[in-house]
């Protein structure tokens, strides 16, 4: 394969390794060695192939050690180390390979042989990436979207965002390294690709109309200034009617109040809230038993009753009377939330699953409610319901075979999701059945943690594309590598990353492993984001237009979204 590349390129040349190990490259650039750096992208040419891969390890190598039992000190000459290095002392850099380009093929693929002795190998170039990582096309219409760019170069690298919903996915990183920021960076390009909807449970009021910026130098905008009526926001209920307390009004109108009757909830959800309601396994376990005796209300019922028929029902179920009464005093928890009714008709919940279904995206706010309990309750219902309406729809999809039955991908955006996703509780429930299921009823996670050693190992395997910033903890180290082949190299590549706008992105929807500077997420990517959409522009409210203009854009989006 003929090269015309660059000499200040050249890295080395290859004099050993293996296909499973990866290569070894004695470095002979005239470069410094300190101006090389792990998590650089690689091609190394052959005749008729150009192999491609991650400089992960740099160390320093003698041709034998009697050389650095004497080494030269502070005042010997340069001319001295000038003449060692290279000849007695160099570098070696370790490459991990990853595909392969053969002559006359347009797209590489996965590497199944090695190069030979002594084959160049020089740092990637443009159209290296360009080859490997594409370009940027969602204004065409196309599914490849930019998140950020090489370390040092300037040109886009870019996610598969088809590839990326058709598997779970995960956010890795350590507080503060710009998580929320990447991922409000990936919904965007979701959307403006209309490529699935999005549900997004939004902890800490980020997503809907923006947030401060993490450097505190500014405001950073959500997604509905940005896609309009495209995207809805559900605020759940931060306040009974009639009471007394003050709360500032919401900044952008929302489209619906969430409500939850505790009819609604599950002993599933109880198992789920053992950590937060600080309950035992004996009196969780109690919840089954008082389900199935007292029915649907049986929270409500329980919270009722005094010590005696506690102690009568426990006789009746045959509970534990101690687990029973831990049981209703933990749950009284659950009642005093503000979004918490009694008994409540399923219309709001079922209102938001059916707009996801119509390619709406919709932000699930919790405002002052945003205690970790009130958002895995929440948070836990809704995700059973959309996926148990999701599987009625694929079933009758399966029967049918008719494309207008064919359901509309979702998926949710889950925060803190070691908190649903623990050893414990991931095999009860539901977002460790959808981790596991992949997309079977089109349904998939998005999730974004900073503890992935809490999360399940099996559920961590399922995860198709991982974006992962600074992470010290060996233990989520670790986690994150989960069931990923060539891990020991890309642990020193990720112990490298800077804490801020940095990542290393691999898995399902990227060719192979890179470490990237994250797209900024600022006033030049909303004007990119929105481009060529017609129907909304960030610098429209959707409240300053009349009726009239409002209906006209709402045909407009469909059109768009459904053609």
């Amino acid at each position: 394969m003929s090269s015309n590349r660059k000499p200040e390129k050249f890295l080395g040349v290859i004099t050993k390794g293996s296909l499973g190990k990866g290569l070894q490259v004695r470095i002979r650039t005239h470069l410094s060695l300190e101006r090389i750096q792990t998590g650089q992208f690689v091609a190394i040419e052959c005749e008729g192939v150009r192999f491609f891969g991650l400089l992960t390890d740099i160390s320093l190598e003698a041709t034998t050690d009697s050389i650095l039992l004497d080494p030269p000190d502070e005042d010997t000459s340069s001319l001295v180390r000038e003449v060692l290095h290279g000849v007695f002392t160099f570098g070696d850099a370790h490459v991990d390979n990853r595909l392969a380009l053969y002559e006359g093929e347009a797209a590489p693929r996965p590497v199944r042989s090695v190069p030979s002795h002594f084959t160049p190998v020089y740092i990637a170039e443009e159209n290296d990436f360009d080859q490997v990582f594409g370009s940027e096309n969602l204004a065409e219409g196309g599914t490849s979207f930019a998140i950020g760019k090489p370390l040092d170069m300037e040109i886009d690298i870019c996610l598969d965002l088809e590839k990326f919903v058709e598997r779970s996915n995960g956010i890795f990183g350590k507080s503060g390294t710009g998580k929320s920021v990447l991922t409000r960076l990936i919904l965007a390009g979701l959307i403006r690709g209309n490529i699935c909807s999005n549900l997004i449970f939004d902890m800490h009021n980020e997503y809907g109309e923006g947030s401060q910026a993490e450097n505190k130098s500014g405001f950073m905008k959500g997604l509905k200034p940005l896609f309009g009526s495209r995207v809805m926001v559900w605020a759940v209920r931060d306040q009974r009617p009639g009471s007394n307390g003050h709360h500032a009004p919401a900044r952008v109108a929302t489209d619906g109040e969430l409500i939850i009757g505790m009819n609604q909830i599950e002993v599933e959800d109880i198992l789920l809230l053992r950590q937060e309601l600080d309950l035992n396994q004996t009196a969780a376990e109690s919840a089954y038993l008082l389900r199935d005796k007292l029915g649907e209300n049986w929270i409500s019922n329980l919270l009722k009753m005094d010590s005696d028929e506690v102690r009568e029902i426990a006789e009746r179920t045959g509970a534990n009377v101690q687990s029973v009464s831990a049981l209703k005093r933990k749950l009284e928890a659950i009642r005093r939330l503000p979004f918490v009714e009694e008994s409540w008709k399923l219309t709001n919940l079922k209102d938001i699953v059916e707009n996801l279904a119509r390619g709406k995206h919709v932000i699930v706010q919790f405002g002052s409610s945003d205690s970790l309990l009130g958002y895995m309750l929440v948070a836990n219902i809704l995700t059973r319901l959309l996926h148990d309406e999701y599987r009625q729809k694929v079933e009758k999809y399966n029967r049918t075979r008719n494309v207008a039955d064919k359901p509309r991908r979702v998926m949710i955006t889950i925060e803190e999701a070691h908190k649903f996703l623990t050893p414990e509780v991931a095999g009860q429930t539901i977002f460790g059945t959808i981790a596991r299921e992949m997309r079977k009823y089109f349904v998939t996670l998005l999730v974004v943690d900073q503890r992935p050693s809490s999360i399940d190992s099996e559920v961590m395997s399922q995860i198709g594309t991982r974006i992962v910033a600074l992470i010290n903890d060996e233990r989520d180290i670790e986690a994150v590598f989960t069931g990923v082949s060539g891990s020991s190299g890309l642990k020193t590549v990720l112990s490298s990353l800077d804490s801020r706008q940095q990542a290393l992105l691999l898995g399902h929807a990227a060719p192979m492993p890179v470490v990237l500077r994250t797209r900024p997420y600022d006033e030049a990517f909303y004007k990119q984001i929105t481009a060529g959409m017609g129907a909304f522009s960030s610098s429209v409210s959707w409240e300053d237009l009349s009726e009239e203009e409002q209906e006209e854009k709402i045909l407009e989006e469909e059109k768009d979204l459904y053609g």
